[in-house]
C-alpha cells in the first residue's frame, strides 16, 4: 500500500513538473550586459520586456501559457561568450526562439555554432553590420534595425552636408566597424570628401596613443570613431582629446551612449555629432513611445524599440505557427510582418490572437516603424542625427537621402 502511495505521489509530482513545463513559452534573450555596450543593454532589455509583459497581460500565449524571456550574456566582444550563451539558451533553456544578439560578432558567433544548428529564429534588434546580410543562416537569422550599409551612406552625407570635407577615421576591428567603416569611407569620397586616413584598433586595449599619433598626422580636424562607447570608443576620444588635435568629434550608434558623456565630460563632447538607425514617425512608433513611458523607459534608447519589434514580432509567430516548437517559426515569422493582413500595433496582442485564431492575416507595424522583411531578413529604416548637447546626446531630426 505504502509503495501504491509512493508511486502515485511521484507520478503526481511528475505530472505538475510536466504541467508547469508547458505553462510557459521561452523566447530568450541574448545582450551585451558586460562589455562594450553594457550601458546601452538595460535600456534595449526593457523593449523586450515590455512586449513580453504585454503579452502576459493580454492573456498569454498559446491558450493561456506565459511568455518568458530568459537572459545570456554575450559580453558583445567575445566570440566564446556568445556561443557558450547561446547554447545555453538552445539546449539547456530550451527556447523556442530568440531575441538578440546585439553586437554583429555576437549574433553571427551564437547563430553559427547553436542557433542555426538548432533550427531556432533569431531575430537582432542591434546587429548592424553589413556582414549579417550574407549569413548563410536557412532564413533563421533576421533583423529589426537597418543596416550599416545604410547608415554608413547616411553618416557621410550629414558630414558633407555640414560642409565637413576631410576627416580620419579609426574603427574598431570587428564585423561592426569594419562593415560601417567601409561604408562611410566610399560614401564620403563617393560625395566629394576625402579620408584622409583610415586605422582599425583592437578592442580593449589601455593605449591608442599609436594610432592617434598616425590619425593626427594628416592634420585633419575632424576624428570619426566607429566603435563602442563603454570600451575602446570611450578610451579613442578621450586620449584624443588630451592630445588636442581635433576640434570636431563624430561617431556611429555604437558611440550613442551618455556613459561616454559622464566619462569624458560634457565640456569635451559638447558638440559631438552621431546617427544611429531611428523609429519614423508613424501610428506604432507614437503609441510604443506612450506604452514605454508608462512603463517608466525612455521610448527613445538606443534600439529599444527594435528590441521590442524584435520580442513581439517573435511572440506572434508563435502565436501563429501554433505551438512552442521551433520549426516552422521562421516563415511564420515572415507571415505577421508583412502584407496582406490587417495591420497590428504595439500592445494590440489580444487583438492579434482574435484575428489569427479567426485564419485571418496580421501585419505588424511596429516601434520602429515598418518591419517588412526582405529576402535576407533585413528591413528597411531610417537613421536619426544625434548630438551632444547640455550633457546628453539629443535627436536632431532624421538624415533625408538625396531622394527623399
Amino acid at each position: 500500500m505504502k509503495k501504491r502511495v509512493l508511486v502515485t505521489a511521484v507520478a503526481a509530482t511528475t505530472l505538475a513538473v510536466s504541467s508547469m513545463a508547458l505553462a510557459e513559452v521561452k523566447i530568450g534573450f541574448l545582450g551585451g550586459f558586460t562589455g562594450g555596450i553594457e550601458s546601452m543593454t538595460p535600456g534595449i532589455m526593457d523593449g523586450a520586456a515590455l512586449a513580453a509583459a504585454q503579452v502576459n497581460e493580454q492573456g498569454g500565449i498559446l491558450d493561456g501559457q506565459e511568455l518568458v524571456i530568459p537572459t545570456g550574456d554575450t559580453t558583445c566582444a567575445d566570440a566564446s561568450a556568445a556561443s557558450n550563451a547561446a547554447d545555453r539558451m538552445v539546449n539547456t533553456e530550451q527556447v523556442t526562439a530568440i531575441v538578440g544578439a546585439l553586437c554583429t560578432g555576437a549574433t553571427i558567433a551564437a547563430a553559427n555554432n547553436a542557433g542555426i544548428p538548432g533550427g531556432v529564429t533569431m531575430v537582432s534588434p542591434a546587429s548592424t553590420a553589413p556582414a549579417v546580410t550574407s549569413l548563410d543562416d536557412n532564413d533563421l537569422v533576421f533583423r529589426t534595425v537597418t543596416s550599416d550599409a545604410y547608415q554608413g551612406q547616411m553618416l557621410a552625407k550629414l558630414l558633407l552636408d555640414k560642409d565637413i570635407t576631410e576627416v580620419a577615421v579609426t574603427y574598431v576591428n570587428n564585423d561592426y566597424g569594419k562593415g560601417l567603416s567601409d561604408a562611410f569611407s566610399t560614401a564620403f569620397e563617393d560625395g566629394g570628401g576625402a579620408v584622409l586616413e583610415n586605422v582599425a584598433h583592437e578592442e580593449n586595449r589601455a593605449s591608442y596613443r599609436g594610432e592617434l599619433g598616425t590619425l593626427s598626422a594628416t592634420g585633419a580636424p575632424t576624428l570619426v570613431v566607429l566603435a563602442y562607447a563603454d570600451t575602446s570608443g570611450q578610451t579613442v576620444l578621450r586620449q584624443a582629446y588630451e592630445s588636442g588635435v581635433f576640434t570636431q568629434y563624430v561617431g556611429a550608434d555604437g558611440m550613442v551612449s551618455d556613459s561616454i558623456i559622464e566619462a569624458i565630460g560634457a565640456d569635451v563632447l559638447n558638440g559631438m555629432i552621431a546617427t544611429r538607425p531611428g523609429s519614423p514617425d508613424l501610428p506604432g512608433t507614437d503609441l510604443y513611445a506612450e506604452q514605454a513611458r508608462a512603463e517608466g523607459y525612455d521610448p527613445s534608447a538606443v534600439f529599444a524599440p527594435q528590441a521590442y519589434d524584435a520580442a513581439f514580432l517573435l511572440a506572434l509567430a508563435i502565436q501563429k505557427n501554433g505551438s512552442a516548437d521551433r520549426e516552422g517559426v521562421s516563415e511564420a515569422l515572415r507571415s505577421v510582418s508583412s502584407p496582406p493582413g490587417e495591420v497590428i500595433l504595439p500592445g494590440e496582442w489580444e487583438k492579434a490572437v482574435g484575428l489569427l485564431a479567426d485564419g485571418q492575416d496580421i501585419n505588424y507595424e511596429g516601434a520602429a516603424g515598418t518591419q517588412d522583411f526582405d529576402e535576407n531578413g533585413d528591413v528597411p529604416g531610417v537613421v536619426e542625427e544625434m548630438a551632444v548637447e547640455e550633457g546628453t546626446f539629443t535627436v536632431k531630426g532624421f538624415v533625408e537621402p538625396d531622394d527623399a
